[in-house]
């Protein structure tokens, strides 16, 4: 059962809509599916109604998501995405307005002394084989339990991309590279709910760095706080950012620390027993 956290630096029905293209793209840890064993579990495993959905997002006002590549997070003209090549369209299917999760896709760049960073949504289609390969990693593979063909870690993104929004798959962009992989959801309304004191708006964190050269350089930490920082900055309703690495990821539970997390209990998740880390909006200034 893949994490919500993942390696960050340990070493996160086919496709027919239109931005897959012809080829046939992270689970949660503490989901599940009312159909499917418990080693596939998912934080898809419920549909909200319209009411519901309204009643969480709330109303936080207009934003602007205007400018072609704002659904990738990346503003058109924006030399980064050039160099990943994001298309002057945005995908199929990207929100209008308000959603679960405030837009991920339209956050922006977030400076970082890593270098400047994006989250881009992740497209089956175009991003399919490089998360496939990621997932393959043995140090990754340990974790998130989605080594294989193809196959099984399209459905893991279908299953999110076909859902109502709670979990956005994306990539981590550094200067225009993709060189992580990242599930931003809610996590008062994942299934992780049922196993700690969950509030509205509550918003997890999974990560897994891709490449070995990026592993074990503290690049994780930078990451997380940078992304735990949008989170806070974009999401407004959204008190605590949150995250259940593996306790036997102990570079993974490390970096949580040093991203600016705090320890706040051991849980007993389906699967692992994990390490239940906050970065609360209150104290984000003095960890």
């Amino acid at each position: 059962m893949p994490p919500t956290d993942e390696s960050t630096d340990a070493g996160t029905a086919r496709a027919t809509r239109a931005d897959r293209g012809p080829g046939p793209a992270v689970r949660a840890s503490t989901g599940s599916d009312p159909g499917a064993s418990t080693d596939c579990e998912d934080t898809l495993d419920l549909r909200l109604s319209e009411e519901l959905i309204a009643l969480f997002a709330g109303d936080t006002g207009s934003r602007d998501g205007t400018e072609e590549g704002a659904a990738y997070g990346i503003p058109a003209g924006f030399p980064e995405g050039a160099a990943y090549g994001i298309p002057a369209d945005p995908p199929e299917g990207a929100p209008d307005g308000d959603d679960l999760l405030d837009r991920v896709g339209g956050w922006g760049p977030a400076t970082t002394p890593a270098g400047v960073f994006h989250l881009v949504p992740v497209r089956a289609g175009r991003d399919l084989a490089l998360v496939h390969r990621w997932m393959n990693d043995p140090a990754v593979a340990e974790f998130w339990e989605l080594a294989g063909p193809e196959t099984v870690v399209e459905e893991h993104l279908l299953r999110q991309l076909d859902g109502d929004g709670r979990s956005v798959p994306c990539l981590g962009v550094l200067d225009g590279t993709p060189m992580s992989y990242w599930e931003i959801y809610r996590a008062d309304l994942d299934p992780l709910a049922r196993h700690y004191p969950a509030r509205p708006h509550d918003t997890g964190v999974h990560l897994l760095i891709g490449g070995v050269a990026d592993r074990g350089r503290g690049l994780g930490s930078t990451l997380l706080r940078a992304v735990a920082d949008q989170v806070l900055d974009k999401r407004p309703a959204c008190a605590r950012v949150v995250a259940e690495p593996d306790l036997r990821n102990t570079p993974s539970v490390s970096a949580f620390l040093s991203g600016g997390f705090r320890f706040s209990a051991e849980v007993d998740l389906p699967g692992k027993r994990a390490a239940l880390m906050i970065r609360d909006r209150a104290l984000r200034d003095l960890l």
